[in-house]
């Protein structure tokens, strides 16, 4: 599992984002079993490094070769601490990409994900020429809706991703030209 070259690294003030590797295995397996990542995202399975490593691999790995994009570790620029992910997906049961983050508990409410999420966006607008941007979140999810209209995202609709899963809500970026915003509204 290598690197692709073709995935940037994104960077801001106080952030990196970069491509995950097999060696962020432990801090995967702490991320995705977060009791909000539980509660709001899902169960992915992952309880060893061994799980971690193939939810890499099948996950954000095979989304760079398919895609050119996917979940970016997000790190501290100072120390180099990992403290979440940020990036585009493309679902099947979505007509448009759509963003994804999630950040670690003591890393939330400090303005991360809107930093990582301003990033990401740029980078959908400027290398990938993407002009939607969805995203998806539990209807009581209240944090992550609060940060999606911050930066941009207004609901479109609930719908439900699989015919037995919960509705979710839908959220769009545009401007009123129909291209993606990626400045941060006031």
């Amino acid at each position: 599992m290598s690197e692709p070259a073709r995935v940037p690294i994104l960077s801001t003030p106080r952030l990196r984002l970069s491509p995950f590797t097999p060696d962020d295995t432990a801090f995967v397996v702490v991320l995705v079993n977060d009791p909000d990542w539980l509660r709001y995202i899902g169960d992915r399975n992952v309880r060893s490094l061994e799980d971690a490593e193939r939810y890499l691999r099948d996950g954000p790995m095979a989304s760079y070769t398919r895609n050119g994009f996917g979940l970016l570790r997000v790190t501290l620029a100072g120390t180099g601490d990992p403290i979440g992910m940020c990036g585009i997906l493309k679902r099947d049961a979505l007509p448009e990409p759509d963003l994804g983050f999630a950040f670690l508990p003591r890393h939330r409410g400090q303005g991360y994900a809107r930093e990582a999420i301003d990033a990401v966006l740029g980078d959908a607008r400027d290398r990938l020429g993407l002009d939607r941007v969805l995203a998806i979140t539990s209807a009581d999810n209240s944090r992550s809706i609060a940060v999606l209209e911050k930066t941009g995202f207004r609901f479109e609709r609930s719908d439900r991703l699989a015919g037995d899963a919960p509705p979710v809500r839908i959220y769009a970026r545009l401007d009123t030209t129909g291209r993606v915003r990626y400045e941060r509204p006031p």
